[in-house]
């Protein structure tokens, strides 16, 4: 049966650490890969989407302990275990959807998200981007370390999938549900090309995960 979002990770929150860095191919990699890819200078502003409980986190605080991270999640029980975790740092979170709640332009120095935007369409993404183009300081840039469809096929059975399975469950609302519909990285980099974007690279890759920076 599919969950809505937000149920879904508050009932796993106690597993959720354990699940990502032992399930996921290459996970144990590409947390502290991500955060290395974060600023460095002092008090660096970072906005951190779909934070969970942070996983780079913890690798980003020992690289700069100065940083400031504002952190959202839909899942209230996630932001308090990350607010337990790094309690006495700069941190702030927001309970939210990251699509609906405003970013405040030109603010960051980086943004960042780490397995959470497979759940979602290119229009939704490209939407998104673009409110994440905007709220990047000049010469700042998006980290987005996720897996990707390998196919053009395999990315329209996964979202066809997920209308079946809404339409068999009498789901008819617009909420989010938990279902993995990832895009395969060649739309990606459309979708953030097309939000503005002016250089989009893969940086590295584990499996069908991959780790890429788009500049403003």
């Amino acid at each position: 049966m599919l969950e809505k979002m937000n149920d879904f990770f508050n009932r796993r929150v106690d597993s959720y650490e354990e699940h990502q860095l032992n399930v996921i191919e290459g996970a144990r990699e590409f947390y502290p890969y991500t955060a290395s890819c974060l600023p460095m200078q002092d008090g660096a502003e970072v906005l951190d989407l779909g934070c969970g409980t942070g996983l780079e986190l913890g690798f980003y605080f020992e690289n700069n302990p100065t940083a400031r991270i504002t952190g959202i999640d839909l899942a209230a029980d996630m932001l308090d275990a990350l607010k337990h975790k790094f309690s006495g740092k700069g941190l702030t979170t927001i309970c939210g959807s990251y699509f609906d709640i405003p970013f405040e332009k030109e603010c960051y120095d980086a943004i960042v998200s780490i397995e959470s935007l497979h759940h979602f369409t290119q229009e939704k993404k490209t939407s998104l981007y673009k409110k994440v183009f905007q709220a990047l300081k000049q010469d700042g840039y998006f980290i987005l370390t996720d897996y990707f469809a390998g196919t053009d096929e395999q990315e329209c059975f996964y979202r066809q999938e997920l209308l079946r399975l809404k339409s068999e469950q009498g789901i008819c609302d617009d909420e989010f549900y938990h279902y993995d519909t990832p895009l395969t990285k060649e739309h990606e980099l459309q979708s953030l090309k097309e939000a503005g974007f002016s250089f989009v690279d893969i940086l590295s890759e584990w499996g069908a995960t991959a780790t890429i920076k788009a500049m403003k």
